[in-house]
């Protein structure tokens, strides 16, 4: 089979764990195209990645005429090359939506639209590209959906945070057995991961987390963007998994924890 050049798309790119994935896969040699709706945090980005691996778009993931036109682009921009793998993993970060009764449907839907609209609309656009890399070497493409541990358990007045994860976790398995065996489809559920040190430079902020706060972790610590990055290469590479939502969050879920 032909040898490809590796490619990955990554929606949220410019902030937190989406510019942990881009550096990441950057470092790695592969070509990145970095959607992102904050123009200036992408230009930090572009900095940060010398040479001609990346390709910024502006783009509202859950806006259906914005993921086509950079989707064209993308296309555009890797010439006969194939898509290796798609993150989808924009969303808006904060959970906290209030109590229920003024909880608004405009604000509902910004939710579900940011993380699992976009995550259907960009991999919907992204087929072609993902199933030439099957085509040209025998290797299944792969998604990645970032998901949340707020998928299988809850915080008051997340609702629809939670849903539009839970909604992705179903997504994740009705797109693997769907896609196969072009694509594999897997998504990853972050638990405490600490972005506040990884948004552009005029929202930066200096982190020192309290032992309590680490004491919640079996691993002993709060996780970091770039566990979320090695996840993601781990799933670009491990061709015999697929339909699997895999908790990244340093052992949070399964500890019992009590009221002092």
């Amino acid at each position: 089979m032909t040898a490809v050049q590796q490619a990955i798309a990554i929606t949220g790119a410019a902030q937190g764990i989406g510019r942990a994935i881009a550096l990441h896969f950057a470092g790695l040699g592969w070509r990145v195209a970095a959607l992102d709706l904050d123009s200036e945090a992408l230009e930090e980005l572009a900095a940060a990645i010398p040479g001609d691996l990346l390709l910024t778009l502006t783009c509202d993931a859950g806006e259906e005429a914005a993921v086509r036109d950079a989707f064209d682009k993308i296309a555009s921009w890797l010439g006969d090359d194939p898509l290796t793998a798609l993150v989808n993993n924009a969303a808006i970060a904060d959970p906290y939506c209030g109590p229920l009764e003024d909880l608004k449907l405009a604000d509902w839907q910004g939710w579900i639209d940011a993380s699992l609209t976009a995550a259907f609309l960009c991999s919907r656009e992204a087929l072609p590209l993902l199933r030439r890399r099957h085509a040209l070497s025998g290797e299944a493409a792969s998604i990645v959906n970032i998901s949340s541990t707020r998928a299988v358990m809850s915080e008051p007045d997340t609702y629809a945070y939670a849903a539009s994860k839970g909604g992705l976790d179903a997504l994740t398995h009705s797109m693997a057995v769907s896609l196969g065996p072009d694509i594999r489809v897997n998504a990853l559920r972050p638990g405490w991961i600490e972005t506040r040190d990884w948004q552009k430079e005029s929202e930066r902020e200096e982190i020192n987390h309290r032992e309590k706060d680490k004491a919640q972790h079996p691993a002993g610590h709060v996780g970091v963007p770039q566990d979320i990055a090695q996840a993601v290469e781990y799933l670009c590479g491990a061709g015999f998994v697929t339909g699997q939502h895999l908790n990244i969050d340093g052992g949070m879920t399964v500890k019992m924890i009590y009221e002092d």
